[in-house]
This record gives structure tokens, sequence and C-alpha cells, in this order.
């Protein structure tokens, strides 16, 4: 039955020149009556857009675009949601899909869906390369925010063990930067530094940049979001600044005459192919056969001396229940015979990386020279610290006792903050603690919701003084104290080209009031805000917020930025 609802049509649109998006990509795209998608994206396909309805959002916002497509598309209209590359291949497919799941969406009756295949970065980058891609390939994204990095980890080693081509995808961004060099660490057990790699940023793009180095080389040169890496497997060779895997062929084929040595109807003869399974299973029939011969044999001398009746074995029992013995021993490991001075193998353990946020306090902003030098030894060389400019630093350890670190630090008079999409409260300096009636307020703000887990990360920011100089008002919650009491800014974004101060809700909140106020306002957004929402696009969404009442603000102007953000 057909649908009455709209339809989605989930667009793939390629590496993102115009001649390289598929004819039906350019068809859907017209016929659409809404674009959804990345800031980037739009911009790329911008010349193929006419009037269409434009939904842009930021990188991390997917679950968003994906709920506000099929919102629109239950409205009964035609919506595209643009992915580069292929939308199937870490991109907008699977989670429109996974969200149209939620709603229990019944394919007869509810939305058309239709996934519209591009050009995936693995295909854009090998053809700038030569011929990478000739034979067994993966995909591996190193973007650790959705998939923990073990479990990467172990995929990268599989591949590399396995001898595929691999393709790495979100190599490295900002934030993430050990990734590729634990990457390179991985492959660098099974692969030569000479394995050819293939470096390509922005292909068919402007700002195109292609890379041909090797994997012992390759971080010496610029690796982003932006870029490729493709890393080819043992018999992948370089030439004339190209990089070429062969087809495998190389038993089969000869390549420097017009007569092959095995006609067509010959190739595919076992005999010809001593590396296949059939040729192996030949092996072993033939073996079994051997076996079972010499098996008779000495069964025929075992009657001859021992007429009295027992049960025989077969050679693959007798050889099983003697591995058994043989490993029970510690002889064995894994189906192998070890000397009698090769240690038996013990399984490998991978140590977790802690990461956590520290600062000398709420309104403190010092650290004392002997936390420095105590926070450094609980790092060590292994680990990591980064400044922020939120007056914390972030420090990455390995450890498989995360509490046992923040007891250290708690006992060194030291705030710890967790990571990621928390609520994280920012005060000023309070002019060097001199104006500090706002400071227990902060303190008991920060109990409160400081750490705890939100739909994205959310920053509230307070100032002590009508001054605002530390730029409360520009967070996603802003409390500035004046005259006695708190002022109240929400839905501040401080970065893109729409960024805006946050909207004054209220003047003179009391310091009896303004942290049960906040924890009103926190437990609408955590209990009502999507996946992923921002909290000032949460209180434009919703209209009000703990009584407060959302106000629409004059249009940003444009700016076409140069990272497309």
């Amino acid at each position: 039955m057909a649908s009455n609802n709209g339809k989605l049509l989930i667009i793939g649109f390629g590496p993102g020149a115009f001649e390289h998006i598929t004819e039906r990509a350019r068809q859907a795209i017209a016929e659409s009556e809404v674009i959804i998608g990345y800031n980037t994206y739009v911009d790329l396909i911008r010349g193929l857009l006419t009037d269409q309805e434009i939904v842009r959002t930021g990188m991390t916002e997917e679950v968003s675009r994906a709920q506000e497509a099929i919102r629109q598309a239950e409205m009964g209209k035609k919506v595209a949601v643009i992915s580069s590359g292929d939308s199937g291949v870490y991109g907008m497919a699977g989670l429109v899909y996974e969200v149209l799941i939620e709603k229990k969406w019944n394919p007869a009756t509810g939305v058309e869906v239709e996934v519209i295949p591009g050009i995936s970065a693995i295909n854009s980058c090998a053809s700038l390369l030569g011929a990478p891609v000739m034979h067994d390939a993966c995909t591996i994204s190193l973007s650790d925010h959705l998939t923990p990095w073990e479990q990467i980890a172990k995929r990268v080693e599989a591949a590399a063990s396995a001898d595929f081509i691999i393709a790495l995808y979100n190599p490295r961004s900002g934030r993430r930067t050990r990734q590729i060099v634990e990457t390179q660490r991985i492959l660098l057990k099974y692969r030569s530094p000479d394995t050819p790699v293939g470096l390509v940023k922005s292909a068919y793009r402007d700002r195109e940049q292609v890379i041909v180095t090797t994997l012992g080389a390759m971080l010496e040169h610029d690796i982003g979001m932006l870029t490729t890496v493709i890393i080819g497997n043992s018999t992948t060779f370089f030439y004339e600044g190209l990089i070429i895997t062969p087809r495998g062929y190389k038993r089969k084929y000869t390549l420097d005459t017009t007569v092959q040595a095995l006609r067509p109807h010959e190739r595919l003869r076992t005999e010809a192919e001593p590396w296949s399974l059939n040729a192996q299973e030949e092996d072993w029939e033939s073996e079994e056969e051997t076996s079972e011969q010499q098996y008779e044999q000495a069964a025929a001398v075992a009657v001859a001396v021992e007429p009295e009746p027992r049960t025989v074995l077969h050679p693959a029992s007798l050889a099983l229940e003697a591995l058994e013995r043989l490993t029970e021993k510690g002889i064995v490991s894994g189906g192998k015979l070890l000397s009698a001075s090769q240690p038996a193998h013990v399984a490998r353990t991978t140590t977790s990386i802690f990461e956590l946020a520290v600062s000398p306090g709420i309104a403190n902003k010092k650290f004392s020279a002997l936390q420095m030098m105590q926070i450094a030894e609980l790092v060590g060389e292994s680990g990591e610290i980064e400044y922020t400019p939120h007056h914390q630093i972030i420090i990455r350890v390995e450890t498989e006792d995360p509490s046992s670190v923040v007891s250290w630090l708690k006992a060194e008079n030291l705030l710890v903050f967790p990571i990621g999409d928390v609520a994280q409260v920012k005060a000023c300096d309070f002019c060097n603690l001199e104006k500090d009636e706002a400071i227990p307020v902060a303190e008991q703000l920060n109990r409160t919701v400081g750490g705890l887990k939100t739909p994205k990360e959310l920053k509230i920011g307070i100032n002590g003084c009508g001054m605002a100089c530390y730029g409360a008002v520009l967070e996603d919650i802003g409390i500035v104290y004046r005259r006695g009491a708190y002022d109240l800014f929400l839905g501040g974004k401080t970065i893109g080209r729409n960024a805006h101060a946050a909207q004054p809700v209220a003047e003179g909140i009391s310091a009896e009031e303004i942290v049960p106020v906040m924890e009103r306002i926190f437990k609408e957004y955590t209990e009502k805000g999507h996946p992923n929402e921002r909290f000032h696009k949460f209180f434009k969404r919703v209209g009000q917020v703990a009584g407060f009442t959302y106000q629409d603000v004059h249009a940003p102007v444009e700016v076409d930025a140069a990272c497309g953000d």
C-alpha cells in the first residue's frame, strides 16, 4: 500500500565535486522540499539548491538531524538528508532507520524511505593515489566518541594481522590526537615501516591534498578529520608516485607475455591454485588416507601380539587426546608445540586510559607548584596534560583503578570533573577573590549539578559582578551577581556563524532562590532534551523552561566561515 505520508531521501553525494554526484542524487535534491544536513555539506551542494527550505546543524548533531527529517516527512514533505561520500558508510542512513525503528515505523504505512548511494571516501581517495584498493580491504573509523577505543584497537589489530588493505576514517581531530599514533603502533607489529600509505585530504574539493608516504613516516605529515588514510597490504608497492596493489593473480598470469601459460579453462583447476581451500582439503584427505593405512597396519600388528579384545580409537581421537594431555602439562599452547624454555602464551591485557578535568577550585584559579608537580608525577610519561581555556586542565592517565586516581587528586585539594556531556560550572575569579559575595552560590551550584549527565555538554557561567567580564552571558546558562542578587540568562551560543548572547530572562533572584531555580531548569533539560540537543536549541524548541519564556532574536549575519562551521 502506498504511503500517504512524505518521503525521506537519504542522499550520499560523494566527495563533493559536482561531476561526482550521481544523476539520481541530483534528481533527489531537486525534487526535495526540505534539505537537512551538516553546515559544510549544505555549502558543498549549494549550487544544486533552488527554493528548498534548508535546515543546517553542527557536526555532532546527527540525532537531531534525523529526528527533524522524520518530523518533516511525517508532515507530508519530501525531505533530503544529505551526507558526503555514501550515506550508508558512516553516514546518516543507519541513524535515520534507528530513529524510525524507535518510533515503531511501518514501511507499509509510514513515511517512504529511499537510500541513494554515493562514492565513499575509500573509493574517491583511492582513485587519486593510483590503485591501492585492489584486494580485500576494510574501513575503520578511529573516532571513539561512539565506539570504545578498546573495540577499535581490536579491529585495527585484526585487520593488520589478516593483511587487509585498510582505510582509516576520522583519523584525528583537535581533541583526538593519540588514536592515530596508537594505530600506527599496532600496524607496525604486523607490517613493514616501508608499507605504502596514502593521505588524502578533501578529495575532489578546492583544498585537495594528496600525500604518498610510508607507514613509518606517515605521522610526520598533517592528518586531520578531513583526511582519509589508506594503508597498503604486504604486496602493495610504489611506482612513479602512485600506490599499486596487485590483484593477487601473479601465479596465474604472466604480465610480460601476450600468451598466457595457463589457458582460461585451466586457471580454475585445483593444481593451478595450491593456495586454495580445495587444494588444502585434497591434501587433508590424502593425509587421512595415509593415516588410515598406517593405523590398519599398526592395528594388525597389535592384534597379532595382543589377542584380547580392546577399544580401537580413530587417529584423530588419539591426536586430540594427546593434545589435551600436552596442554594440561603446559607443553602445548594454542595448538602449537612449545620448546622447554618457551613460556606458555599469556593473554594480553589492555590498559584503560582515564580522562578527567581538574582545577584548584570553582573560584580559585591558581594551581600551586606542588600541585602541578604532583599531577605530572601521576600522569607520568605515558599520560597527557592538556590546558583548556576554562581554568581547568584535562589529564589522561593509564590506569585500571580510576577511583584511586580521583581519591588521590581530591586528597591534594583539587576539584575533579568528568569529561563529556555533563554540566560544567564555570565561574570567574571574583576579582582575585576580593568580590567574594557570590562564591558560596557558585560552589553550592557545582555541588548540586556539576558533573551530572546532560543531553549535550552544558556550560553554566557565573560572574561575581555586573561587569560580567568572564563572559557568563555567552554560555548556555549565565548567572550574574549584581546589587546583592542574581540576574539569569538562558540560551547563549559561544561559537559558530550564529553565535549569540543568552537571553536575559530574570533579574534580582535572591541567593536562596537561584540554586533551586537552576535545579528546575536542569531537571527539565535532562528529562525533555533530545540526545545531542544543545541547550539553546532545546530552549527554542520547547518555548518555556522552568517558567522562563523563549523570545525570538533577530537573525544573525551569515558569515561564510573558512572552516565551514
